[in-house]
């Protein structure tokens, strides 16, 4: 079933959730590791990549709230209670949010560095909305970097949370984006 329901999440939904998933996790290591490398020849190439794969995130970002803007949520088992209701609609939202303004603020510091990240793969030029400006690319930069820590702990909330649905209230809640079980 590609499609939610109010019980579990459809294969799209799950799809995105997984890919984005990955995709931020793995883009939070190599931002770390570009910032915590010493100087070398090929930085330009790696913030390059880093860039090309943020350009991604950001578009499946946006696919991934439109999809779950036209189905159905499934709903937290019977019984959760309301500030776990809460957590949860917080982190999501708060995932949601980070991980499209910490992207944003890449392809800001794109436009705004010299040179310029928006050489897709070679294959296109992402348009860019802001200009070559030294100081706005230290700033987009600065907030990139530190919203990005912040994107660590929202994930790291998730996982956690995942955990705990899992491991000690022993619901469905993590086999529904596994398997697409419903509850």
């Amino acid at each position: 079933m590609i499609r939610n329901t109010d019980q579990s999440w459809g294969s799209f939904a799950r799809l995105l959730h997984w890919i984005l998933g990955l995709a931020v996790v793995g883009m939070l290591a190599y931002g770390w590791w570009m910032n915590h490398v010493p100087a070398r020849p090929d930085r330009f190439f790696h913030r390059a990549i880093h860039a090309d794969i943020g350009y991604v995130i950001l578009l499946l970002m946006v696919v991934r709230l439109i999809w779950r803007a036209i189905n159905p949520v499934p709903a937290l088992p019977s019984g959760t209670p309301a500030w776990e209701r809460v957590l949860a609609a917080v982190n999501h939202w708060a995932l949601y949010l980070t991980t499209i303004v910490v992207a944003l603020l890449g392809w800001a510091h794109s436009g705004a560095h010299k040179p310029r990240y928006d050489d897709w793969f070679g294959l296109f030029r992402v348009p860019q909305f802001t200009t070559e400006n030294r100081d706005a690319a230290r700033f987009f930069e600065h907030w990139h970097i530190w919203l990005a820590y912040v994107l660590i702990g929202l994930v790291a909330l998730h996982i956690l949370a995942a955990l705990y649905h899992h491991v000690i209230k022993r619901d469905r809640v993590v086999a529904r984006m596994v398997t697409g079980e419903a509850e």
